[in-house]
């Protein structure tokens, strides 16, 4: 990140021509002035990152043209130039708003040195504004299922790395928590992690979100904005959704990706940045390359390490974990008091399909934390899910659950008041395979669960002894 406009202000001339000329060599734009006058006029015309600034000038303090510019919109870094090094000129300059200071005769290498504390400050200064509206989420991901654990597994694999990564999962599994997971695992951790969301920029703004401009390069571009690409400089760049992107920006952003280069919009200034690269997408992009939405060339720069977020339907075992955890925080968030789940509000989650994923599981524990009487359990009918556990007596001889007792192979009842939910869910998945003599897809549909779903439950059932033959 670059501090590209210069402003010198001083009435010596050669002092002027010095410092022009070593700035100039640095390919930086600049602009001198001779009074506070033209110190004005040139401000009035342009935008500057920073201005050497004499202490005095023929028509005025310098100290008192800082306060002026304080109350402006545009803020410039402010270094003075001062013929006396005193301790009491020293914080005088401080207090009116400057940066930092030289002493007349200075060196070129004092210029260089300030210049580079100026870049730093001024990069620090606009990361930090950025992530002030863009804060990380630290919220760990949550479930203890297989495909959770592998993905967890991933995770701390590829984070130590600088590889980019395309994460890709239904619309609300956690893509953005990942990615978020991997940049905490990081060597980068302690740089900038700047986020784009592709899919909510408009086509006409979004390559100036990427890439920055400079000012009256369109309408509406009254001043210098540096991209995320370019505040993402040393750290991490997620670009959310990554498929909603155009072609041609596409184009651009591959030349990123490979040379690690760009100019702003309306600049021709070549800036270098070093980024690992982080996207996600709802989309099945192969499938988009095929159908030429998504260029192939782009498509294998981004997809050097694939993680594939689960959808909560395959991850079962970890609704109530999940539900659980949500119900925690928002009772703390929001002051309310339950009693927890209710066991038919349990089964209720448990056999739902979830196609919202996590996000829905969450909305729908946050509204019924919301309604339920205080200390009461959460139900199923409380969050709008259907009970797999009966609510009315059945009929006497049925062989079903008859006022708390269960029968037993001889009929007889059996004493026990609740079945565990993970043996209710087993007891189902076992009848289903019997009744479809084996075929996983048929028991699955009958289930209403993913294939997918099945033979994860199935390998956690062999995994915890389960006879193969009852399974199969």
């Amino acid at each position: 990140m670059a501090l590209d406009r210069i402003l010198v202000v001083d009435d010596t001339p050669i002092i002027r021509k010095s410092l022009e000329e070593r700035l100039r060599g640095k390919r930086l734009s600049v602009s001198t002035a001779g009074s506070i006058a033209e110190a004005e006029k040139r401000l009035a015309a342009n935008s500057f990152d920073l201005i050497f600034l004499d202490m005095e000038l023929p028509d005025g303090d310098g100290r008192v043209f800082i306060e002026r510019m304080s109350h402006s919109e545009a803020k410039p870094i402010v270094v003075m130039i001062t013929a006396n090094g005193s301790v009491e000129t020293v914080v005088e300059c401080m207090r009116s708003g400057a940066f930092d200071y030289v002493t007349k005769p200075f060196s070129m290498t004092q210029i260089d040195l300030v210049m580079k504390k100026a870049s730093e400050f001024q990069r620090a200064v606009k990361v930090t504004d950025f992530l002030n509206r863009d804060s990380i989420s630290r919220r760990e991901i949550i479930g203890k299922s297989p495909v959770v654990v592998r993905l967890k597994e991933l995770i701390q694999r590829v984070g130590r790395t600088n590889a980019t990564v395309m994460i890709s999962g239904e619309n609300g599994t956690g893509k953005e928590l990942v990615a978020n997971e991997i940049f905490l695992n990081s060597q980068r951790l302690n740089k900038p992690f700047i986020k784009v969301n592709c899919a909510a920029i408009s086509e006409t703004l979004i390559e100036s979100e990427f890439f920055g401009h400079e000012k009256g390069s369109f309408t509406g571009a009254t001043d210098q904005r540096d991209g995320r690409f370019e505040l993402a400089d040393g750290g991490t760049i997620l670009l959310d959704e990554i498929s909603e992107i155009s072609l041609g920006l596409q184009a651009k952003l591959l030349r990123v990706l490979q040379e690690r280069e760009f100019e702003r919009v309306g600049g021709n200034k070549t800036i270098k940045v070093d980024v690992r690269v982080l996207a996600t997408t709802n989309r099945d992009l192969f499938k988009a390359v095929q159908k030429g939405d998504f260029r192939e060339d782009l498509y294998y720069r981004l997809n050097v390490f694939p993680i594939q977020v689960p959808p909560l339907r395959d991850r079962t075992g970890d609704v109530e974990l999940l539900a659980t955890h949500f119900l925690e925080r928002f009772s703390r968030e929001h002051g309310i008091k339950t009693a927890g789940f209710s066991p038919d509000g349990i089964a209720g989650l448990v056999a739902h399909n979830w196609p919202g994923n996590v996000r829905e599981l969450q909305n729908v524990v946050e509204r019924a934390a919301i309604l339920t009487e205080e200390g009461a359990p959460i139900t199923a009918d409380l969050m709008g899910l259907a009970s797999p556990i009966p609510t009315s007596a059945p009929s006497a001889g049925s062989g079903q659950v008859t006022n708390g007792s269960a029968a037993n192979s001889n009929g007889n009842a059996a004493s026990g008041d609740v079945v565990p939910l993970h043996e209710m869910e087993k007891r189902a998945i076992i009848q289903a395979l019997q009744q479809t003599n084996g075929n996983r897809t048929q028991a699955a549909e009958m289930l209403q669960i993913s294939i997918r779903t099945l033979r994860n439950k199935l390998a956690e059932y062999r995994e915890s002894g389960v006879e193969l033959e009852t399974l199969t």
